[in-house]
């Protein structure tokens, strides 16, 4: 959820027309990981969970490119950036460790 937060604090530094375009492309993206995360965990059987634990990763994915497309667009600073990107690296390194760890339980 810090995660979600910080990249709704960095795009608010965004120019005001990508209000409804990169701006909010990276906020959905952001949000929908720990939301999903919650919401699947109370639906799904592991084997379930821990399959849909790899499309989270591709909305994590999804973040990652559009923060460097915003930084390359100088939206905001390589600093900034790489502070996303550093955190995003680490909920990808969870995220495969509660995949494996799923898959190992299941097997």
């Amino acid at each position: 959820m810090k995660f979600a937060v910080a990249v709704y604090r960095t795009t608010a530094q965004f120019p005001r027309h990508e209000l409804y375009g990169l701006s909010n492309q990276l906020r959905r993206a952001a949000v929908s990981i720990p939301s999903n995360i919650a919401e699947d965990k109370g639906h799904r059987t592991d084997r379930e969970f821990g399959n849909y634990l790899l499309h989270l990763r591709g909305s994590l994915l999804e973040v990652q490119t559009q923060m460097m497309i915003a930084k390359e667009l100088q939206y905001i600073d390589g600093e900034e950036a790489q502070r996303i990107l550093a955190s995003s690296d680490a909920i990808g390194r969870s995220l495969n460790s509660l995949i494996n760890s799923l898959r190992e339980k299941a097997a």
